[in-house]
């Protein structure tokens, strides 16, 4: 079986490095441009491109797919591309392009996508970030029949796995690329015999994974600790949740709750005791404790290292000015 595969990070790569080495015939990969990253900002190219180009598969980078776009002469490059690797199918995992209906119809089995959810649940961006932030028992991974929606496809194979309750993003995304890769496999080699069942996505329980802005990573102390807690996990590693103390701003990375309440007249955000085990801070529903942070530039820290550099008393205000 032919493949183009379709996708920019490393939840795509370990993908394409299953199928590879499933021995399928993969001549094309389409992913994102290069974009500047680290401190000289250099152009980096992206996870699924280094792995293509350490195997002699040819990529594409369009900016676009559409024809009709903004950018149509490199939209037609890549339909020229895809029409002479001739694929019998399209896998396509985190990719970050809207995929037209030309795309959409040229291989003979249509483009599968590996999204890292139980659909209907948290179809869009950032359905990881998000699973973990709501709280869920649960999440997956589903190999869809892409349309022309929005994650709205039929459903193919899925798979699920508990979150638990030390999982971060960074943990659950690994746990998942993998469990994405193996069921990749899976439904290419059942659509290779004609073993497919596409299932139609329930009208029920569809929710929406918005991509995760920057500006989130601000902690509101007014939340329950819980929630406070979760949403720590679901920014990490990106994009950090963070509060200003003293005017300096800290990353938040690790918290427990304590199920302690907090005392009457306190405001939300206040530190309540300091020492070896955490910093616990009042929020707006029970006491958070803080075991993992970090100043700016500095290194993560679990709390009793962080509080041999860096003096915090009771009675300091999280996200005072």
């Amino acid at each position: 079986m032919r493949l183009v595969f379709a996708g920019t990070p490393d939840f795509a790569r370990v993908a394409l490095e299953r199928l590879h080495a499933a021995g399928f015939d993969i001549p094309l990969v389409l992913t994102q441009p290069d974009r500047p990253a680290g401190r000289g900002l250099k152009l980096q190219p992206s996870p699924v491109k280094q792995f293509a180009q350490q195997h002699g598969i040819a990529v594409a980078q369009p900016r676009s797919l559409r024809l009709d776009g903004k950018y149509p002469e490199e939209a037609a490059q890549a339909q020229q591309a895809l029409q002479r690797a001739q694929p019998d199918a399209m896998v396509v995992a985190a990719y970050g392009l809207i995929l037209p209906q030309w795309v959409l119809d040229l291989p003979r089995l249509g483009c599968l996508n590996i999204h890292a959810s139980l659909l209907p649940r948290w179809r869009g961006a950032a359905p990881i970030h998000r699973a973990i932030e709501a709280g869920d028992a649960e999440t997956g991974v589903t190999i869809m029949q892409m349309d022309a929606g929005l994650d709205t496809g039929d459903m193919l194979l899925a798979e699920r796995t508990a979150i638990g309750p030390q999982d971060t993003t960074g943990t659950l995304h690994d746990r998942l690329a993998t469990l994405g890769a193996r069921l990749a496999v899976e439904a290419l080699e059942l659509a290779a015999c004609g073993g497919l069942v596409h299932t139609p996505q329930p009208a029920e329980g569809v929710s929406y994974a918005a991509k995760i802005d920057k500006a989130e990573a601000q902690v509101d102390w007014s939340q329950p600790a819980i929630v406070i807690e979760r949403r720590l996990r679901a920014f990490d590693p990106f994009p950090g949740a963070a509060s200003a103390l003293a005017g300096e701003p800290i990353k938040l990375w690790r918290a427990e709750v304590t199920g302690g309440a907090v005392p009457a007249g306190v405001a939300a955000g206040t530190v309540l005791a300091v020492g070896p085990t955490g910093i616990e801070v009042a929020s707006g529903d029970g006491v958070l404790r803080l075991t993992e942070l970090q100043r700016a530039g500095g290194k993560r820290l679990a709390a009793a290292d962080f509080l041999h550099g860096t003096a915090i008393t009771p009675g300091q205000r999280f996200g005072a000015a």
